[in-house]
């Protein structure tokens, strides 16, 4: 028999998920129909996120907030590769989970607009007959100049004396 006061730590398969798979604040109800109506197809960027509302087809704790990318596409539900850490390594896992839990990933974004305006940039170049640099640069150090004392007399930075107070 256990002490008085002590408890043990629960094994379930959903332990520590009471605000993970909860829903937000003012968003409890049925799941709404633009869920269901949004295309995935092979090779897209996904992130991984629990919907509480639905039980079938619900991601592992362990892949709540986790970007994959979809490998397989089904009537009701998408595969999705996603990385895991297991002790010292990195595996690539396979999941399966509904509609309901993913959704289109920001994560490419930029990338993609990116890519949009290189290649504009190539074009112009192209009929300008000049050479453009694609590359991102990294920002390059500050340009020197002179600090005014004008109104703004230097001031002696030092630490205030410790009085200990009985």
């Amino acid at each position: 028999p256990l002490q008085a006061g002590t408890m043990t730590n629960t094994k379930g398969y959903r332990r520590g998920t009471r605000y993970m798979f909860s829903r937000d604040f003012k968003k409890h109800g049925v799941t709404g129909l633009a869920k269901y109506l949004k295309v995935y197809k092979v090779g897209d960027y996904v992130d991984v996120k629990g919907d509480g509302a639905i039980q079938k087809g619900m991601p592992h704790k362990s892949y709540h907030g986790r970007t994959g990318r979809v490998f397989n596409v089904t009537k009701h539900a998408v595969g999705v590769i996603v990385n895991k850490r297991v002790r010292g390594r990195i595996l690539a896992k396979k999941i399966n989970l509904r509609v309901e839990h993913v959704k289109h990933s920001n994560c490419r974004l930029d990338f993609l607009k990116r890519m949009k305006e290189n290649e504009e940039k190539k074009i112009a170049a192209r009929d300008g007959g000049t050479r453009v640099e694609l590359k991102r640069q990294p920002v390059g150090p500050r340009p020197a100049h002179f600090v005014s004392s004008k109104g703004n007399k230097p001031q002696m930075v030092e630490p205030i004396r410790y009085e200990f107070i009985a």
